[in-house]
């Protein structure tokens, strides 16, 4: 299956042809989809309208620098800058983490769209694509965290997906342009990098997104590549059995595969359920490597969201209003 990019704030004639093919299981949002609430919820309408199937429609609103959703949408910092307060009080951390899950979570549900990309449970150890994103560098500090979120998360309605498995925060370079290698073993990584995975899994995320990263020591290709990673450590020995994301197929650090054919069958043979195609420029070549494989869009039910007020509804609920009060006066930003 694949999650598809589009150009625009409005469905053109040929993405709605795209939406028709039975590969198309949702779409990806991003800042040049968005001028406003209003317009974000008609596009939402307009996605699932001009489908013969139920659409998984998603975006990254994690927050600080990715946030794709502005104007309108509270203002929620990095997580980074929440992960700080954990030494002075880890329980006022922890619930002010559980509070911006619900705050993310509740305003892209009143938009109409299903599903953040959240949260990030990386290690932060400066790599360039992570930076701020993540938590913490101590691995048992982000799995309370990411325990936290993930029930932050439910509680709107949300499926939690965890990224970027195994562990994109200990490597210097940034895959959306460049190839990243992990030199460690398993072994570390499984005491560390792994550690807030197994504790997401516990508390009941729904779905994982791979990281392009390579972890030679573990297997020779990046890890949305790999069975190794996919089947064998996340579905085997860790027991995951929600949906397995790729990462987008037109980063630098995917394109070892080869041309985007070659990537969205890589990840498909790895065991991923669902390949992102993020740029629209992929996804003519992306429905002809789906050509001859069978998708199931409906292994993506449960990941459509819950319970959506719309805005009207959101912005009366006093819920909305005193848990972005609390958290934005906690946080030191405007209410």
């Amino acid at each position: 299956m694949l999650l598809i990019g589009v150009a625009g704030t409005e469905l053109t004639a040929q993405e709605r042809d795209w939406l028709q093919h039975d590969a198309v299981a949702g779409v990806v949002l991003f800042k040049r989809n968005f001028a406003s609430r209003q317009q974000i919820a008609g596009l939402s309408a307009a996605i699932r309208e001009a489908a013969p199937r139920p659409q998984l429609i998603c975006v990254d609103q994690e927050g600080g620098r990715v946030q794709r959703f502005r104007e309108g949408f509270t203002d929620l910092p990095p997580l980074q800058q929440i992960g700080l307060g954990y030494v002075q009080d880890p329980q006022a951390a922890l619930a002010a983490a559980e509070q911006h899950a619900w705050l993310m979570a509740s305003e892209v549900r009143a938009s109409g769209v299903d599903l953040s990309f959240a949260p990030v449970v990386d290690l932060g150890h400066g790599n360039r694509a992570i930076g701020d994103r993540a938590f913490s560098e101590d691995p048992q500090v982000v799995a309370a965290f990411t325990a936290a979120y993930v029930r932050g998360m439910h509680s709107a309605g949300m499926a939690a997906t965890l990224k970027h498995f195994p562990g994109h925060g200990s490597v210097l370079e940034d895959t959306h342009v460049d190839t990243a290698i992990d030199p460690r073993g398993l072994d570390e990584l499984q005491q560390r990098d792994l550690v807030p995975f197994v504790a997401g899994i516990a508390a009941g995320a729904d779905a994982v997104m791979m990281a392009h990263v390579i972890y030679p020591q573990v297997a020779p290709e990046p890890a949305g590549y790999s069975r190794r990673w996919v089947q064998d450590i996340l579905r085997g020995q860790l027991g995951f059995r929600g949906v397995v994301f790729s990462d987008d197929i037109g980063m630098a650090a995917s394109f070892s595969a080869g041309g985007v054919k070659a990537r969205v069958d890589a990840h498909l043979d790895a065991g991923c359920d669902v390949v992102l195609v993020c740029h629209p420029e992929l996804v003519d070549d992306a429905l002809q490597a789906m050509q001859h494989r069978t998708s199931n869009t409906a292994a993506l039910l449960g990941l459509i969201g819950r319970g959506a007020l719309g805005w009207d509804g959101l912005l009366a609920d006093a819920r909305h209003g005193d848990t972005r009060t609390r958290f934005l006066e906690s946080s030191g930003r405007t209410v």
